[in-house]
């Protein structure tokens, strides 16, 4: 059996805004793509309301993607194939940062993180 790791915020979690609770496993999107992919596939879910790629929020404290990356990467190991789905969190106002400029500071930073993957 193959092993996927969907790493996330909100949106791998699967909130629903309109009921202010999670969808249920097979509308998520790690859910269909375990559907996809079959019984031959194990896709394991991580997804955090809030989690960033790179900062710390001031509000909540763990939501840092980067932080935990590394640990849960091998907490799960071995893995096949890690899916990243980051960022949306990064704009939010308080942390006052481009679309750009999160890109460019953060995205390297997780790719370094998940080459490590064996």
């Amino acid at each position: 059996m193959r092993t996927v790791l969907c790493y996330g915020d909100s949106n791998t979690w699967g909130f629903d805004p309109a009921r202010q609770r999670r969808f249920p496993r097979e509308l998520r999107w790690p859910g269909r793509l375990q559907a996809a992919l079959g019984a031959d596939w194990h896709v394991v879910e991580e997804g955090l309301n809030g989690r960033t790629t790179t900062l710390d929020s001031p509000l909540a404290p763990g939501k840092n993607g980067l932080s935990y990356l590394a640990p849960c990467r091998d907490s799960h190991a071995p893995l096949d194939c890690v899916v990243i789905y980051l960022g949306t969190n990064d704009l939010a106002k308080r942390y006052a940062m481009t679309a750009t400029a999160c890109t460019n500071s953060n995205a390297c930073r997780i790719w370094v993180t998940c080459r490590k993957v064996e």
